[in-house]
C-alpha cells in the first residue's frame, strides 16, 4: 500500500532510512525548485507559502527558487500544522535550525531535521503509545551527529514532539474519515 512522505503529496511504497535524502537529491539534482513545484509536492496553495514568507516563518526564495532547507521547512510546517500552531512549529524548528534567513546559526539544517525525522519513522520498533520506543527511535536517529550533549537532547525532544504531533494529525484524519463513512 502506497503512503506519502510526511508533509508532502509524494507517494512512496515505504519509508526507509535514507529515503527522504534520496528523494531530495532527485528533486534538487538541477538546483532549486519553483513555487509551483513546491505547491504540487506539498498540496499547499501558493498563497499559503507566500504568506509564510511574509510572516517570517520561511526565508524568501532566491531568484524565485526554493532550496532544500526551504522545502524541508515548508514540509515540516505542513506536516505539523493540523495539531500545532504555526508560531509553535517555527519556535520548535528555530531551536535547532535558528533564524530562517541564515544558516550560520543552525545546529543542523531544516533538511537534516526532516531527514532525521523520516529515518526515525522507518524504525519498525517504534510505537507511539510507548514513550520509551519513541525516545529510543529519536536517540537512534541522532546518535552519529556531533553535537554538544545539550543540543543533542534538544534535537531528540524535538523529534519526539514532531512524531506525537504528526501522529495526532494522522489519527484525527482517520477518525474524521471513519465518521464521514458513518453518515
Amino acid at each position: 500500500m502506497a503512503s506519502t512522505f510526511p508533509g508532502t503529496t509524494i507517494e512512496t511504497t515505504s519509508l526507509e532510512k535514507g529515503s527522504s535524502r534520496r528523494l531530495f537529491e532527485g528533486i534538487f539534482a538541477t538546483g532549486g525548485i519553483t513555487l509551483s513545484q513546491v505547491s504540487i509536492m506539498t498540496g499547499l496553495e501558493p498563497y499559503v507559502i507566500q504568506n509564510w514568507v511574509k510572516r517570517g516563518f520561511l526565508s524568501p526564495p532566491v531568484k524565485r527558487t526554493y532550496s532544500k532547507n526551504q522545502l524541508a521547512r515548508i514540509v515540516i510546517i505542513n506536516m505539523l500544522r493540523d495539531t500545532l500552531q504555526l508560531e509553535k512549529i517555527c519556535s520548535l524548528i528555530q531551536i535547532i535550525g535558528g533564524d530562517s534567513a541564515t544558516a550560520a546559526d543552525d545546529l543542523i539544517g531544516d533538511d537534516e531535521l526532516y531527514h532525521r525525522y523520516v529515518d526515525m519513522l522507518s524504525d519498525p520498533c517504534i510505537r507511539i503509545t510507548k514513550p520509551q520506543t519513541v525516545q529510543q527511535a529519536a536517540q537512534t536517529a541522532v546518535e552519529e551527529l556531533t553535537l554538544l550533549p545539550h543540543a543533542k537532547q534538544q534535537l531528540i525532544r524535538i523529534l519526539q514532539i514532531m512524531l506525537y504531533a504528526h501522529s495526532a494529525s494522522q489519527l484525527r484524519q482517520s477518525a474524521e474519515e471513519m465518521f464521514a463513512a458513518l453518515q
